[in-house]
């Protein structure tokens, strides 16, 4: 740090979180809020994946180990809820009452505790009891229907359940308890469901829908593969790049790079041309390489980028240049978001293997 800058913070610093190990969306709010500074403690089972690779999502946090059935046990996670600013668990709903460690218990023991509950039915509702995964949760919301080509629907990986209704919405209701906090001085449960997640995250499409916008079929509209100046397009070398020029402006320029003459193709945005448009575009695209297509467009506004695989977009300079991803101990890894002026992630780092004593001793008395 040079002489006269301000000292690097950490946005969440002194900030206690007790993660009741879990997988899929509970780890990763908490890699979230490590991130951003936080002290994240996490307890898991006894030899729990002793074999597994090091895991980038339990980064820059402290695994403690603990059989939570045991009661001597349990005991010792109680008396780290006692000193945690948040908990987040991701057990089906019960579950963590049966053990012991429900809200109603830590938050009469520790009334400014924040109470992260993470599943895919939510608390409540007829399904909540019920097993799930991601692609069962975006399904009944609309969403997935809407993904994919005209044949059938396509999982979008896990990141619109999991991660994007999911743990993004942990993350925002655990901040929201936290800044409520300062003003109530009471803690608060916050119940993340990705069910409720993944329709606000759908609410642009919805608005669209409601507007006459969006027909009722996939692959038929504009941001789901049926405008032809937003998809992907196989090249030469059967590698595809990826085509966004919906302004026109935009699209005069993917025109340009492409050599076509737009007087001698449909308007942009008649839909009874979209067919003749995509064809057109498909046979050009054809005659080169996604790499001779990616120097094309390279630095223009034409909205064209190559698809790269995620081994690919480690080197990409631009994804290089602000470390987005990352080669990490030989995995590819995911950077840091969002990025504060100035507030800075703690250094890196992989879980830390402590003892519920060592937590203790550095949490000190109770939360807030």
């Amino acid at each position: 740090m040079a002489k006269g800058e301000p000292a690097v913070t950490r946005a969440l610093e002194q900030i206690r979180v007790l993660e009741l190990a879990g997988i899929g969306p509970g780890p990763h709010a908490a890699m979230l809020l490590a991130d951003l500074g936080a002290d994240v403690v996490r307890v898991q089972r006894p030899h729990a994946w002793p074999d597994q690779l090091p895991s980038h999502v339990l980064r820059r946090r402290t695994t403690v180990e603990a059989d939570l059935k045991d009661p001597a046990q349990r005991d010792h996670a109680l008396a780290l809820a006692d000193r945690a600013d948040v908990l987040i668990e991701g057990f089906r709903p019960g579950v963590a009452e049966r053990l012991g460690l429900g809200p109603e218990v830590l938050t009469a023991r520790n009334p400014r505790l924040v109470y992260a509950r993470m599943t895919g039915w939510g608390q409540s509702g007829p399904r909540a009891h019920t097993a799930g995964h991601d692609l069962n949760y975006i399904s009944i919301t609309g969403v997935l229907h809407a993904i994919g080509p005209a044949e059938t629907p396509v999982p979008p990986l896990n990141l619109a359940g999991d991660f994007g209704g999911g743990s993004l919405f942990l993350v925002v209701g655990i901040l929201a308890a936290l800044v409520e906090r300062e003003r109530s001085g009471q803690g608060q449960v916050v119940d993340g469901a990705m069910v409720d997640g993944v329709s606000v995250l759908a609410q642009h499409v919805l608005e669209m829908k409601a507007q006459g916008a969006w027909a009722y079929g996939r692959a038929q509209n504009l941001l789901d593969g049926g405008a032809p100046f937003y998809r992907t397009y196989r090249c030469a070398d059967d590698r595809f790049v990826a085509v966004a020029a919906l302004e026109r402006r935009f699209y005069a320029l993917l025109l340009n790079g492409l050599e076509l003459d737009p007087a001698r193709l449909p308007d942009q945005y008649d839909r009874a041309g979209w067919p003749a448009l995509a064809a057109e575009f498909e046979r050009v695209f054809r005659t080169r390489t996604r790499g001779d297509w990616s120097r094309v467009f390279d630095g223009t506004d034409a909205c064209v980028t190559p698809v790269l695989t995620f081994d690919e977009a480690v080197d990409e300079p631009h994804i290089a240049a602000r470390g987005s991803l990352r080669s990490v101990q030989g995995h590819v890894g995911a950077g840091t978001a969002p990025r504060l002026s100035r507030s800075a992630p703690p250094p890196e780092g992989g879980e830390v293997p402590a003892t519920v004593s060592d937590v203790a001793a550095r949490w000190g008395t109770a939360a807030g």
